[in-house]
């Protein structure tokens, strides 16, 4: 007794091939595949290329927040002077910054004084946030000690200013120049407070890689900042590094009790989690509609399939008269379907995964085209639109492409194994 072939034989194989490169004229539907492949293609680039830029965009955001940032900010809550007013300033801040800095997986633990001011220039005004911290401390900030683009050196930051280069445009300045800065909680007179004007030498012009930092961030020297901002033996906060941001919320309670009991802290996830959310639901909700995408290109496989049974019932009828059982059939009409699927998410992998290592000139083709101002800073924050390729990004439009293509394929190819022979060729 023979031996029954096992399943996906060759010569299932073979049948399939026929069919899939058959023309118009034979009966077969080479248009309709065409187009199915094209589609697959298409929608798994899509799906690929919107997974790297949501990758990419989350990332190069969380960046520039940790490596300009404070990753925890320690203050207190204030005390109330004789005046009646809460002061927050910190006085044993070099006590507590030691205490913070010896908790586990705390890296360091800097004072600062903050103050918002008015800066002027050849005529020109603008707003900027000062940041008074020691030159050592400085050198720690990646992103402003180690930054995208810089001009000047740090080695001089304790005679002058360090500036963004957001606010350097906004006021022309150039290393080398003078920018005066406005306080209005100046000294205090007999006819109340006079605003504090000083002028700094810019020897630091750093561009961190976000708009908002870049147009409204200066760092100046610590001691210095205490003078200009009257917080003489006094700090307004204390920022924290740690060794790993993302499980910030770990140390929390370590830092909160080793700063002591007037203290309080904010995270980098509390300054923005709001935006960060919001990043995950615009996430969540693009991939469903990317996978909708998928899906509707899948469903072509469905027509192709459908009119490529239509055309060969004479053929099927004619191979089950032969010996071809019902699973064969199923399985040649299944490997007809899912090699569609499997070559277009193969080629939509491909140009997915180009497009996310090629963005930056594409972008600036399609840039060019549009005549510029496609991508405004000031509004996303970040210079340039980003794209970073994760292993599982890349995996998840693979499974979802092959399980939509296989699963759609099976319904046409059961029709196709359930032809009645004698119906098939009853009027051939």
């Amino acid at each position: 007794m023979a031996r029954a072939p096992a399943p996906f034989a060759a010569y299932e194989w073979l049948i399939a091939w026929r069919y899939l490169r058959a023309k118009r004229a034979d009966g077969g539907v080479s248009v309709m595949t065409w187009i199915s492949l094209i589609g697959i293609t298409l929608a798994v680039f899509a799906l690929i290329a919107t997974l790297a830029v949501r990758s990419g965009f989350r990332a190069e955001f969380v960046d520039t927040i940790l490596g300009s940032n404070a990753h925890v900010t320690v203050y207190t809550a204030g005390e109330v002077n004789e005046q009646g007013q809460i002061l927050r300033t910190i006085a044993e801040y070099e006590t507590m910054a030691e205490k913070v800095a010896e908790v586990p997986g705390v890296i360091r633990a800097a004072p600062l004084v903050k103050g918002q001011v008015m800066a002027s220039s050849r005529g020109r005004n603008a707003g900027i946030e000062v940041f008074g911290i020691s030159e050592a401390d400085i050198q720690t900030i990646p992103r402003i000690a180690n930054p995208e683009t810089a001009v000047g050196s740090l080695e001089r930051f304790n005679e002058g200013i360090a500036i963004g280069s957001g606010v350097a445009r906004e006021l022309g300045l150039a290393l080398g120049d003078t920018i005066k800065l406005i306080s209005p909680d100046g000294v205090k007179t007999a006819f109340g407070v006079s605003p504090r004007v000083k002028n700094y030498e810019v020897v630091y012009i750093f561009t961190a890689g976000r708009y908002d930092i870049d147009r409204t961030r200066a760092y100046m020297p610590f001691g210095e900042a205490q003078l200009y901002f009257n917080r003489e033996g006094a700090a307004d906060e204390i920022e924290v590094m740690i060794d790993d941001p993302e499980n910030v919320d770990q140390l929390t309670l370590p830092i909160l009790r080793a700063a002591g009991a007037s203290a309080m802290v904010w995270t980098w996830r509390d300054a923005s989690g709001g935006f960060l959310r919001a990043l995950e639901i615009e996430d969540n909700v693009m991939f469903v509609i990317m996978s909708v995408l998928v899906l509707i290109a899948a469903m072509n496989i469905v027509s192709g399939l459908i009119m490529l049974v239509k055309n060969k019932g004479r053929d099927i009828g004619i191979l089950r008269t032969m010996g071809l059982t019902e699973g064969a059939v199923l399985r040649v009409f299944f490997i007809c379907g899912a090699a569609t699927g499997i070559i277009g998410t193969i080629l939509g992998v491909i140009l997915g995964c180009l497009f996310a290592i090629y963005i930056d000139p594409i972008f600036s083709f399609v840039n060019y085209v549009a005549g510029g101002g496609v991508w405004d800073p000031s509004v996303r924050g970040i210079y340039e639109l980003p794209a970073k390729l994760n292993l599982s990004d890349v995996l998840s439009a693979i499974f979802l492409s092959l399980g939509l293509s296989f699963v759609v394929t099976i319904f046409p190819a059961r029709r196709a194994a359930r032809m009645n022979p004698v119906e098939a060729l009853r009027y051939e």
